[in-house]
C-alpha cells in the first residue's frame, strides 16, 4: 500500500512540474526591478584570462548562548580569506576573522515592544570591526523584521549584529586588504533588508568606489521564479541545455534592481564544467553599468578558477572556506555558555535568568531525555 502511495506521489509531482508550459520569463514579485525576457543570445561564456585581480570572499555566522523570549546571548563571528584564482593570498594587516558577544534584549517603550542590542567584542582590536550598538535599536513591530502579521522574534532580530558585522568587516577588508581591480564577495544577495543596514552597506560601496575596488555577492540557493512557476535557475539550467550553451557561462541580465535598499545587477553563472550547478551572482548595480564585457569576464574567470574544488565543485572554495571558519559551533557555544552561567551564578541571580528561559526550552529537556533513555 505503501509502495503504491509513493508511486502516485511522483507521479503526481511530475505531472505538476510541468516544463511543457514553457519557461515563461524571471518574475520579481516587487515593482523596484527591470525584469529582462529570457533570451539565450544573453548567455555568454566565460573564457579563461591570466589576471591580478584577487578575490575576497566574506562570510559570519552566529548562535545563542542562552535565550529566553525577552533576551538572548549570542557569538558572533565574521571571515574573510582572499585568493588569487586557487591560489591563497595571505592578509597584509587585518585581523581574518573577527569575534563579538552580543545581548539582544527586550525593551517596553512608546506603548510597545523595542529590541535593542548591545556588542561586547572578544578583542579590543575588534571594537572599530563591528557594528555599534547605537544602530541595533528596533521596534519588534517593523515590519522589516517581522514574518507574518505578529511581532518580530528576537532571535532573528539577534541576527542583525551579525549582518551589519559583515557589511563593516567588508569595507575594512577593501580599505587594508585589497587594491583596484580587485573583487570582493560577500556570502548571500547585496539587499538590504533590515533598519539601519544599507547605512553599513552604502559605507562599504564608497569605500568599494574610492578604492575601484568590484563589490559583489554570491548565493548559495535561489527563490526566484519565473511567469510559469518554474524555479528561475532551474529554468535557465534548462535553456542552457537546449541551446547547448557551456561548458562555463554567465547569464545577464536577469533584472536590474531600481531600490535603494537593493543596489544590485543580477547574473546568473555556471563556474565549472564538471558540475551542473549554478548561482545568483549580483555586482553592485553602478559598477555593473562600468565595467566592459572583458572586465566582466576576467571577473569570472578567477572565479572559476576558484570553483574546482572536489569539495563543492562549481562553487566558489573561497566561500567553503569563508563559511568553515565563520561557522559558529555548538561545541564551541557550549563552553562559552559554562563559563557565562558560571559568571551569572557568582552574582547570585540565577533564578533570575532561569525563570525566563524556562519559557522556552522544555524541547532540550526532552531531546535530553531521549539522549538519555
Amino acid at each position: 500500500m505503501l509502495e503504491q502511495t509513493v508511486k502516485k506521489l511522483a507521479e503526481g509531482l511530475n505531472n505538476l512540474i510541468n516544463e511543457e508550459d514553457g519557461l515563461g520569463d524571471p518574475f520579481l514579485s516587487s515593482h523596484n526591478y527591470r525584469v529582462q525576457p529570457f533570451s539565450a543570445d544573453n548567455f555568454e561564456p566565460i573564457k579563461p584570462v591570466e589576471s591580478s585581480r584577487k578575490i575576497a570572499f566574506v562570510d559570519g555566522g552566529n548562535l545563542p548562548l542562552i535565550e529566553a523570549p525577552n533576551f538572548t546571548v549570542q557569538l558572533n563571528r565574521v571571515y574573510y580569506g582572499i585568493f588569487a584564482g586557487r591560489k591563497r593570498v595571505p592578509p597584509v594587516s587585518l585581523p581574518q576573522r573577527v569575534e563579538f558577544f552580543s545581548i539582544t534584549v527586550a525593551k517596553f517603550r512608546k506603548g510597545q515592544i523595542f529590541y535593542d542590542t548591545t556588542v561586547f567584542p572578544v578583542s579590543e582590536e575588534f571594537e572599530e570591526l563591528i557594528p555599534r550598538s547605537s544602530d541595533l535599536s528596533f521596534s519588534s513591530a517593523d515590519r522589516r523584521l517581522t514574518v507574518g502579521g505578529g511581532r518580530a522574534d528576537i532571535g532573528r532580530v539577534a541576527t542583525v549584529a551579525r549582518r551589519f558585522a559583515e557589511w563593516e568587516f567588508a569595507k575594512h577588508v577593501i580599505m587594508k586588504e585589497l587594491g583596484r581591480g580587485d573583487v570582493l564577495v560577500m556570502d548571500g544577495t547585496l539587499r538590504t533588508a533590515f533598519p539601519n543596514e544599507s547605512k553599513y552597506a552604502r559605507a562599504a560601496y564608497t569605500e568599494a568606489y574610492a578604492k575601484g575596488i568590484i563589490y559583489t555577492g554570491l548565493s548559495k540557493t535561489s527563490q526566484m521564479f519565473t511567469t510559469t512557476g518554474l524555479s528561475l535557475l532551474g529554468a535557465l539550467r534548462k535553456m542552457a541545455i537546449d541551446n547547448k550553451i557551456g561548458p562555463v557561462w554567465y547569464y545577464y541580465p536577469i533584472a536590474e534592481s531600481i531600490s535603494p535598499e537593493h543596489e544590485a545587477a543580477i547574473f546568473v553563472v555556471k563556474l565549472n564544467d564538471q558540475s551542473p550547478r549554478i548561482f545568483r551572482y549580483e555586482i553592485q548595480g553602478g559598477q555593473a553599468k562600468a565595467l566592459t564585457a572583458t572586465e566582466i569576464n576576467e571577473i569570472f574567470s578567477q572565479l572559476s578558477a576558484n570553483s574546482s574544488s572536489l569539495e563543492f565543485p562549481g562553487y566558489p572554495y573561497g566561500l567553503v572556506d569563508a563559511d568553515d571558519n565563520a561557522r559558529v559551533r555548538r561545541e564551541e557555544v557550549d563552553s562559552y555558555q559554562v563559563m557565562l552561567l558560571s559568571e551569572i551564578s557568582k552574582l547570585g541571580v540565577s533564578s533570575k535568568f532561569m525563570r525566563h528561559m524556562q519559557s522556552i526550552d522544555a524541547h532540550d529537556v526532552l531531546e535530553a531525555m531521549r539522549g538519555v533513555s
